[in-house]
C-alpha cells in the first residue's frame, strides 16, 4: 500500500495535469489489489459528487402546481336556483360558490380578501363603505362587470317580492354609484359584520333584468364571474338535472384555476351519495354523518373535517318549568351530563365539547377555563351531595323529590311534593335523538327524571319552538358571524320569530350585544363578547354541549383542498381555484 500511495502522488504534478500515457503508466504498475482500491475510491468520489450536486440542485428547486387533472363532486339535492340571491339548498349554494364572485371572498382561514374589488375604504364612523372595482373584470359570457351590476344585485336582494334570504342583511343599507369604477354603501348604523355581506356573488344585470328572477332560465344555466363556468348540462329523461361539467374561467380575476374539469353529480340521499363514492362515480363527497365517515375511514378513504360555527345545547324555558330558576339544579344538570361521551359515542370524535354560547372559530380570545381535576364518579358524587344539601331526596321511584310547605309562613300547613323532572324536546334526527337519550341516562344516574320528546322537524318548529312549548329544547344554533349572537340572546328576540329560545332576559347582556353589534374596532368588540360570555356563564340559561364538525372526503392527490373555517358547507368550494392534482419541480427562480 505504501507503493500505491507513492504512485498516486506521482500523478500530482504542479500546474500540469497528467497525460494519458502517464496515467496508463501508473495504472499499469498497480497490483490487482491496488487497482481495486483505486477504482473503489473513484466510484466513491463520483457518487459523493453526484449526491452533493443533487442536494445543491434540490435546494434551488420548489414544487409547483400544474394545470390539468379533474375531480368529481357528489352532492345531495337537485339544483334549482343557481344564483346568489335565491340559492338555499346545498346543491344551489355549492354551484354558486364555484361560478360567482363577490366584491370580497372568504379565504380558507376565514379572513376576507378582495375579489372583484381592488380596495375598499371605511369612514371613521363606520357608516360608509366605498369599493373600487378592479380593471378587466368579466362575466363568463365576456360581458364586463360594472358598478351597475353590483347595484342591480343588491336591489334584487332588497326587493320584498323576490324574498331573498339575504334581505335582512341589506335592509337599511343604501347603494349608490360614485363613478364607473366606484360604488358606495351607506349604513344607518355601524354594523361590525357588514363586510361579510359583500362576499355575496354579483349577477349580470343584462341577463336577469328582463324576466322575474324566479323564472329566469339562468337559474339552471348560470353565468357568473367566478373561477368555474358551465360547460355541459346533463338531464334525466324526467328533465331533472343530474350532472354539471365545469371548466376553468380563464379571465377569473384571482387567476386561472388549475383543475381542468370539475364534474358535479346530484343524489337524493346520503346512502346514494356514499354508494357513488364506493363505485368510483365521484371522488369527493361532503356533509356526511360521523358514522359514515368512520366507515369510509376504515376503508382508507381520506376523510377531512373542520369544526362548524354551530352551538348545540340544552336550552331552558323558565316560563314552562320553574325548576330552572334554581341555579343548583342547573349546575347539577351541567355537571351530570357527560359531554365527552356525546362527542365520542354519537359524533365518533367529529366535534368538540363546548361550554360557551360563542363558537371558538367565530370570536377568538384567551379564555380562562377550569382544569378538569375530578373523575366521572367524583363528579356524580358531588352532584348528588349538592342536590341532597338543597333538600332533594330519592323517592320510592328512585328519582329525586322535595317536600315543602305550601305556604312557608303557615306552620303545620299543607305540604307539597315537587319532583325533579322535566322533558327534553328535539327533532327526530337520529343524532339528536341519541344525544337526548344519553342525557336522560346521565341525569337518571343522579336521580333526575327526564322525558324525551322527539318531533318531525316541521312540527318541532311550528308547534313547539314558535309557541315556546317546551321545558328544555335540544337545539343547534348556526352562528354565521359575531352579530348573529344578538338574534339568539337579546331579550327582544324572546318571542317568535326571534331565536332566543332560552327566553333569556338580562338588561346588561342586551346592552353588551347592542354595543358589540355596532363596534367596528376588533379589540373593543372582542372584549364586549368576553363580557357577554361571562354573564351567560353566571346566569346559565342553557347547557352548551358541543360544536359538530363538517365532514368531507377528498381524493389523496387533491392539494390545497383543506379549509380551516367553514361557515356553511358550500364554503369548501370558495378556494376551488387553488386546488390542483399534479405538480412538477422547478428552480425557485422560475416559480414566480
Amino acid at each position: 500500500m505504501r507503493n500505491f500511495y507513492r504512485r498516486i502522488r506521482q500523478l500530482k504534478i504542479i500546474n500540469k495535469l497528467p497525460g494519458k500515457l502517464a496515467i496508463n503508466s501508473v495504472l499499469s504498475s498497480f497490483s490487482r489489489r491496488e487497482r481495486i482500491v483505486f477504482f473503489g475510491l473513484v466510484v466513491v468520489l463520483l457518487l459523493s459528487t453526484i449526491l452533493i450536486l443533487e442536494s445543491i440542485n434540490k435546494s434551488f428547486m420548489v414544487e409547483v402546481p400544474l394545470r390539468g387533472g379533474s375531480t368529481s363532486l357528489g352532492i345531495i339535492g337537485t339544483p334549482r336556483f343557481i344564483n346568489p340571491i335565491l340559492a338555499n339548498s346545498l346543491a344551489d349554494e355549492s354551484l354558486t360558490a364555484l361560478i360567482y364572485s363577490g366584491l370580497m371572498r372568504r379565504s380558507p382561514d376565514g379572513t376576507l380578501i378582495p375579489d372583484l374589488a381592488e380596495k375598499y375604504e371605511m369612514s371613521e364612523n363606520g357608516l360608509i363603505y366605498t369599493f373600487t372595482l378592479k380593471d378587466n373584470l368579466y362575466f363568463q359570457d365576456e360581458k364586463i362587470v360594472t358598478v351597475d351590476d353590483v347595484i342591480f344585485t343588491i336591489s334584487k336582494i332588497k326587493d320584498s317580492i323576490v324574498k331573498s334570504s339575504h334581505k335582512a342583511n341589506w335592509d337599511g343599507v343604501s347603494v349608490e354609484k360614485v363613478d364607473e369604477k366606484t360604488v358606495r354603501f351607506t349604513l344607518k348604523q355601524p354594523y361590525a359584520s357588514f363586510l361579510e355581506n359583500t362576499t355575496l356573488g354579483i349577477i349580470e344585470r343584462a341577463l336577469w333584468d328582463n324576466s322575474p328572477i324566479e323564472l329566469n332560465t339562468a337559474n339552471t344555466s348560470p353565468i357568473g364571474s367566478g373561477p368555474y363556468m358551465i360547460n355541459t348540462v346533463n338531464k334525466k329523461s324526467s328533465g331533472i338535472i343530474d350532472h354539471y361539467e365545469l371548466v376553468p374561467f380563464k379571465k377569473f380575476i384571482l387567476g386561472k384555476p388549475y383543475i381542468k374539469n370539475i364534474s358535479l353529480y346530484f343524489y337524493s340521499n346520503e346512502n346514494d351519495l356514499i354508494n357513488a363514492l364506493l363505485e368510483k362515480k365521484v371522488d369527493q363527497i361532503s356533509s356526511i354523518t360521523p358514522q359514515n365517515a368512520e366507515i369510509l375511514r376504515e376503508k382508507n378513504y381520506q376523510v377531512e373535517s373542520s369544526v362548524l360555527p354551530r352551538v348545540f345545547g340544552l336550552f331552558f324555558n323558565q316560563n314552562q318549568n320553574q325548576l330552572f330558576v334554581d341555579k343548583t339544579i342547573i349546575r347539577a344538570i351541567n355537571q351530570a351530563i357527560d359531554k365527552d361521551r356525546i362527542v365520542k359515542d354519537v359524533l365518533f370524535g367529529y366535534g368538540v365539547v363546548i361550554d360557551s354560547p360563542i363558537p371558538s372559530n367565530v370570536v377568538t380570545y384567551q379564555k380562562l377555563t377550569e382544569s378538569k381535576i375530578l373523575g366521572r364518579e367524583e363528579i356524580l358524587r358531588k352532584v348528588q351531595n349538592d342536590l341532597s344539601k338543597a333538600g332533594w331526596e330519592r323517592g320510592v321511584d328512585g328519582f329525586l323529590e322535595k317536600t315543602v310547605p305550601e305556604k312557608k309562613s303557615v306552620k303545620g300547613g299543607k305540604k307539597i311534593t315537587t319532583k325533579l323532572e322535566f322533558s327534553i324536546s328535539t327533532g327526530n334526527v337520529a343524532e339528536l335523538a341519541k344525544i337526548a337519550e344519553l342525557i336522560k341516562q346521565d341525569l337518571a344516574s343522579v336521580g333526575i327524571k327526564v322525558e324525551v320528546k322527539t318531533f318531525e322537524i316541521g312540527n318541532l318548529n311550528q308547534n313547539v319552538i314558535r309557541p315556546r312549548k317546551y321545558d328544555t329544547l335540544l337545539f343547534g344554533e348556526i352562528i354565521n358571524n359575531q352579530s348573529d349572537l344578538f338574534a339568539f340572546w337579546h331579550s327582544s328576540q324572546r318571542k317568535d320569530p326571534g331565536l332566543n329560545v332560552a327566553m333569556y332576559t338580562n338588561a346588561k347582556v342586551d346592552k353588551i350585544l347592542e354595543d358589540a353589534f355596532i363596534t367596528i374596532d376588533d379589540t373593543t368588540r372582542i372584549k364586549k363578547y368576553a363580557q357577554f360570555e361571562d354573564e351567560i356563564r353566571k346566569d346559565m340559561p342553557a347547557i352548551f354541549l358541543y360544536s359538530p364538525n363538517f365532514i368531507y372526503v377528498v381524493p389523496s392527490n387533491l392539494k390545497q383542498s383543506s379549509t380551516d373555517r367553514i361557515v356553511s358547507p358550500s364554503d369548501r368550494y370558495l378556494n376551488a381555484y387553488s386546488w390542483y392534482t399534479t405538480t412538477e419541480n422547478v428552480w425557485r427562480l422560475f416559480s414566480k
